[in-house]
């Protein structure tokens, strides 16, 4: 049986501003691994939350990823800690996007979307 991606809507505190964003919701370690490979198109306000059952290091890689992306890594409070950009990668040994700090969540957008909604670290994620 294939398991549905949930999908929610968060919202992105960023001074007096508030950004909508609808997300996937990868809080398996199969949806995880999949991530947004073989993804052709992102629209424009969407992504994808990475749920994590506790505070993890490491990073992301792109294999098969075919879009360009943001990741932007989050503590347990949901407050924005580090800001990546990542490139597509369809060969064998991709590189790894490491914030070297420990993260809760994070979020894949279009490459660029943080830094267009004027969106930065320290700024605040209303998850649930």
């Amino acid at each position: 049986m294939k398991s549905r991606i949930k999908t929610k809507m968060i919202k992105i505190r960023s001074g007096n501003r508030e950004i909508r964003l609808n997300v996937k919701i990868a809080d398996t370690q199969r949806k995880m691994e999949k991530g947004l490979m073989f993804v052709e198109r992102l629209p424009e306000n969407e992504g994808m939350l990475f749920v994590f059952l506790r505070k993890r290091y490491g990073g992301f890689t792109m294999k098969n990823t075919l879009i360009p992306l943001s990741i932007a890594f989050l503590d347990s409070d949901g407050v924005i800690l580090k800001i990546l950009d990542m490139e597509p990668c369809k060969e064998n040994i991709c590189p790894t996007y490491d914030p070297k700090l420990s993260y809760r969540y994070a979020i894949e957008v279009n490459l660029g979307w943080f830094e267009k909604n004027q969106i930065k670290e320290g700024d605040y994620v209303q998850i649930y």
